[in-house]
């Protein structure tokens, strides 16, 4: 299963509903509609029908954000009652917190075949999204991601003094080794997989968006495609990093028009700008171009 590429996907308050429109001029790629970690506990069962109210409303406007939920984990038995309140048209998918295996999410693939169909609903709309906040479910993350053919992202261990960093015991820092292997560890299962835009978050300190650019532009470096974000001023600057530019679509085109001249006169490598390319360079560079298309098609 496939999934446009997400350059931002920005958290909303799920009870919160004027946020949510408010949300879609951020700019951001799709919006997470939370019904979790940032909707107090005495008004969850309420934001249900706020965030199925906010999904219908932004559907029937037609916005360029994809629409996406945060349930409630299984755990805090909130999880069935939010999934027959969202899955709904408009819904293009869940981002799941705090799984610990793949037994989740084969589960949880079935309650969804079993919604999708009392409903309606095509089979296999509403895509995953694994976030790996405990330690059981980064150690098994390979499993995890291949559980369902649902799957579409990944979010590597995210968040200073929140749940993934208890769950491992570890000090964030700035320069972020501390989160390398597993980072990578989940690009690498996401990759294996066939996910090509596993995303990275969260940014938590709003007011640094200079920090933030340079997290973002780290974790682009390691193969993540994204940011999930947590305040509006962030989405632009995920937009500008994890978006080709001009000057990058700009030389793969470049590139691709030199390989080609030299296919022609019957070579199949050439001297491009003073590097060395064959065909896989050609292919990478057709992926930024692929990549820049995508975005202009969402605009």
């Amino acid at each position: 299963m496939t999934v446009k590429p997400y350059r931002s996907m920005l958290f909303v308050p799920g009870h919160k509903g004027p946020w949510a429109d408010k949300a879609v001029n951020s700019g951001a790629d799709a919006l997470i509609l939370d019904l979790e970690d940032s909707v107090p506990p005495v008004e969850k069962v309420a934001a249900r029908e706020v965030v199925a109210a906010s999904i219908d409303r932004l559907t029937e406007q037609g916005v360029r954000p994809d629409l996406w939920v945060r349930v409630n984990p299984e755990e805090t038995g909130l999880m069935g009652g939010d999934l027959e309140a969202v899955v709904r048209p408009g819904l293009t998918g869940l981002f799941l917190a705090k799984i610990y295996n793949e037994t989740d999410i084969v589960r949880l693939d079935a309650v969804l075949s079993h919604i999708e169909r009392l409903r309606g609903l095509p089979d296999g709309q509403v895509k995953l999204l694994a976030c790996f906040e405990t330690a059981e479910a980064m150690g098994r993350c390979e499993q995890v991601i291949g559980a369902s053919n649902r799957m579409v992202s990944a979010l590597g261990a995210t968040g200073p003094n929140a749940d993934a960093g208890r769950s491992l015991g570890i000090e964030f820092t700035p320069e972020g080794r501390e989160t390398l292997y597993i980072l990578s560890r989940v690009n690498l299962a996401a990759r294996a997989h066939g996910l090509e835009h596993p995303v990275v978050g969260v940014w938590q300190d709003i007011r640094n968006l200079d920090g933030l650019r340079t997290f973002c532009e780290d974790n682009r470096r390691l193969g993540y495609r994204g940011l999930v974000a947590i305040h509006p001023s962030h989405v632009a600057v995920a937009n500008e990093v994890f978006g080709p530019s001009e000057a990058a679509v700009d030389e793969a085109r470049r590139l691709i028009a030199a390989y080609q001249e030299a296919e022609a006169a019957g070579s199949s490598a050439v001297v491009f700008e003073g590097q060395h390319i064959d065909i896989a360079h050609v292919k990478t560079a057709q992926a930024v171009i692929d990549l820049a298309d995508a975005v202009a098609a969402g605009a």
